[in-house]
């Protein structure tokens, strides 16, 4: 009887241990993957609603065994939101440990210094793997970096995080401020730094150049910015043709040729280096800038000193041919 006893049980538990291989088996074995893919996990879906989406989209066998499975041999911790690598034979086990544990793939997306909140706006609107609508953010609110983001994220969170960064950096930047700038408010700064980054695009020239328009905000004096005259008519995107005499004497609210101190706004989005400059201009006298011919400009502290410049300029023009 004891015999046969131990031989009842050493089945049984023979039966047992045959039954826990076999659902061992199925959570990790190869799953019906075949090729490298991806998947996605929306926003708030729950593990139930994962592991329908997996069988609907052929990852899976069953849904409900990769439920039980997962809450018997998986591990308790949440999933995460995005999307996630599939590779061909991924396990049941490695689906769930990739939906806890790994990393979303991410893609981005770049905002270059200068760029006008229209072009921002196109950019994430063209942007396939984004969802939803967004208005044109406002001009100077967006700060020029690049920026990640998931498959399936929303435009406005992507542009959200753009809009941050500016209100985060604008204001770590106004704290280390210079005394004696031209400026008054972090907004009246992105203001002249926008046409700073308009007006030269060589680096070692922003302060310089800051620190011209800061004199001239401090005397009073037009400042006589020409992408202030393009931006009315463009908002921020290429003119592609020569300023026009008219365009030049028009009065609206950007128009420094017409206007003495600062535009209503920014004339597009600058970035940190242009921003620094207004905040901690060069030390300078100069007045007047004109291009010098090798990408940056000649600047000037006289009136007549700058028209010999400008003369210069246009010599050099018409020995190019372009006058």
């Amino acid at each position: 009887m004891k015999r046969a006893g131990c031989l009842a049980a050493g089945g049984l538990f023979a039966l047992v241990a045959a039954a826990s291989m076999v659902f061992s088996w199925g959570w990790y074995s190869s799953s019906p993957v075949d090729k490298d893919t991806t998947f996605i996990v929306p926003e708030g879906a729950s593990l139930t609603a994962v592991a329908n989406k997996l069988e609907a989209e052929g990852l899976i066998a069953s849904a409900d065994s990769f439920l039980l499975r997962a809450k018997i041999l998986g591990s308790r911790d949440p999933i995460k939101t995005g999307e996630f690598p599939v590779p061909a034979g991924a396990t049941a086990s490695q689906l769930l440990d990739t939906f806890q544990h790994g990393q979303p793939q991410l893609r981005f997306v770049t905002v270059a210094e200068g760029v006008p909140s229209v072009m921002v706006h196109q950019a994430l609107m063209a942007q396939p793997l984004l969802t939803g609508d967004i208005p044109v953010p406002a001009e100077g609110s967006v700060l020029p970096d690049t920026y990640d983001f998931e498959r399936g994220e929303t435009r406005a969170a992507v542009l959200k995080r753009m809009q941050d960064a500016m209100t985060r950096y604008l204001a770590e930047a106004w704290a280390k401020r210079k005394p004696g700038i031209a400026v008054n408010t972090p907004e009246e700064a992105v203001i002249l730094a926008s046409i700073v980054e308009k007006e030269t695009g060589v680096a070692r020239e922003r302060r310089m150049v800051a620190g011209l328009y800061s004199n001239r905000v401090k005397q009073g004096m037009k400042l006589q910015a020409d992408p202030t005259i393009i931006y009315p008519i463009t908002q921020g995107r290429p003119l592609g043709r020569r300023i026009r005499q008219s365009e030049i004497a028009a009065v609206n609210g950007y128009n420094t040729y017409t206007m003495v101190g600062l535009p209503r706004g920014p004339i597009t989005n600058p970035g940190r280096e242009s921003i620094a400059a207004v905040l901690d201009p060069a030390a300078t006298d100069a007045l007047y800038m004109v291009a010098d011919g090798t990408g940056g400009h000649a600047f000037a502290t006289t009136l007549d000193e700058h028209n010999a410049n400008v003369e210069k300029w246009f010599a050099l023009r018409r020995q190019r041919g372009e006058m």
